[in-house]
């Protein structure tokens, strides 16, 4: 299903707000989106963008579902849905989301990445390394290892190499 004019315009448009920081007017360009459209996964994505930057998981995991059913062999709406509730401090279930899917995905090595995110922070780190070297070899390994170093979420991984 292609998104066409008016509807396209009205998304690009909220993207352009969103670029230039003003998720406001972002929202309100989406809601001049034909309300037939507005299940669109692009528009969804859209959405959950402007959710995630004000930090409003709650609304996040109820567009990431949205997203799922949409357009379910997508990893990104399952990625989105899992950081979401990871956010809300439901990190047991955003781990169990991934996992449950992720045979569905098998060369996403960003699943990878967040399940050894949260591998680590439920205190598993063999396995958040098993996840995070599965990650490094389905992507780029460097940069993976360089931003897995960085992650807040995988500190006790590294800290318990020292």
């Amino acid at each position: 299903m292609t998104i066409k004019p008016p509807d396209s315009h009205h998304l690009s448009a909220a993207v352009g707000w969103m670029e230039l920081g003003n998720s406001s007017e972002a929202l309100a360009d989406l809601d001049r989106i034909n309300p037939s459209m507005r299940s669109h996964p692009a528009v969804l994505e859209v959405r959950w963008e402007i959710y995630a930057k004000a930090c409003d998981w709650q609304k996040c995991v109820e567009v990431a579902r949205q997203i799922t059913s949409a357009a379910p062999k997508k990893a990104l709406g399952w990625i989105h849905l899992s950081f979401a509730l990871h956010e809300m401090k439901q990190t047991r279930e955003a781990h169990a989301n991934l996992a449950g899917v992720l045979e569905r995905f098998p060369n996403d090595w960003l699943m990878r990445y967040n399940l050894a995110c949260y591998a680590c922070q439920l205190g598993d780190l063999g396995e958040a390394g098993r996840w995070l070297a599965g990650a490094m070899l389905k992507g780029k390994a460097k940069q993976i290892k360089r931003m897995a170093q960085e992650d807040p979420d995988l500190q006790p991984l590294f800290s318990a190499g020292k």
